[in-house]
């Protein structure tokens, strides 16, 4: 069977920038397996797969798969797939207007339209779950892991730690712009190190001025690889720092660049909302741009 796809770039008004992700929006019929060939063919950091939703007043059912396994929640795919159904117009016979709703493995992830005029320009999420924080790391073995020294790691606000609103990543501040830049990592001290609490995630940021930071994002499934835009662990990072302020009741607002160091830069923009000192909501969003289309048989 013949199944419409679409490529977006994502988090980024470049094309050939940000995040590439493929959308397959005729996936109804397809099981796992087929998923999981498909995701391999196309060999995106992520693939979705657009499903009728079991519940008819949400949007899709969409599930994420890398080119080995299955997500349950992850960023720049929903904001890719929330763009390339908006262009689109229509999901299931259901219109689509300035907001979405995806049934996903991790729960119920609300989707909002962005424009420019009348022009769709992006899109972004609401994080399906509250923050959760896990085991902390040494900055010794972060560090090995990036190919850094120890005094790399900053641990003044927190330790290396994981952290999650949907998907788990370490997470570790490093001290400038420059460290960042000396990545680089060390397979054998990856799998010393990781998994920890069920990830190889590594996210490392950069406080890079007021309200903006800079991060990179390695993983090791199962080789290391790093991702260009990281929507679900800028959520969870902007979630941690959130949670880590002063503020009682506040919106915290960040703009994150990430993949500048691999020539796909991104920009992601991200939002915390504390109440009464509790961390109750985080987005993030951002642009994205056409790229491809066509039909695949599977």
């Amino acid at each position: 069977m013949r199944r419409r796809y679409v490529t977006v770039d994502v988090f980024t008004e470049t094309k050939f920038g940000g995040n590439p992700l493929a959308v397959v929006l005729d996936a109804d019929g397809l099981d796992t397996e087929a998923m999981q060939a498909v995701a391999r063919e196309f060999n995106y950091s992520e693939t979705t797969f657009v499903l009728p939703p079991a519940d008819a007043a949400h949007t899709a059912h969409v599930r994420i798969f890398t080119p080995v396994q299955e997500l349950p929640f992850a960023g720049h795919p929903n904001v890719g797939t929330a763009y390339a159904l908006a262009r689109i117009g229509k999901a299931f016979e259901r219109e689509i207007h300035g907001s979405l709703v995806f049934e996903e493995a991790a729960g119920l992830v609300p989707m909002r339209i962005l424009r420019k005029g009348s022009d769709i320009t992006g899109a972004e999420l609401s994080a399906p779950q509250a923050l959760t924080r896990g085991s902390t790391l040494a900055p010794e073995a972060v560090a090995a892991c990036l190919g850094l020294e120890p005094s790399d790691i900053v641990t003044d606000r927190h330790p290396p730690v994981v952290a999650s609103v949907g998907t788990e990543f370490v997470i570790a501040e490093l001290r400038k712009i420059e460290t960042l830049a000396r990545i680089r990592p060390d397979a054998a001290a990856f799998a010393a190190n990781l998994p920890v609490d069920g990830t190889s995630k590594l996210h490392a940021y950069v406080r890079a001025g007021r309200g903006v930071l800079q991060a990179r994002m390695f993983f090791a499934v199962p080789d290391i690889r790093e991702d260009p835009a990281t929507g679900s662990a800028n959520a969870a990072l902007a979630a941690l720092l959130a949670d880590l302020g002063h503020e009682q009741d506040h919106v915290f607002k960040w703009k994150i660049r990430q993949g500048v160091e691999m020539g796909r830069p991104s920009l992601l923009l991200a939002e915390a909302d504390k109440i009464a000192g509790a961390v109750v909501a985080v987005r993030v969003g951002g642009s994205c741009v056409s790229v491809m289309e066509g039909l695949i048989d599977a």
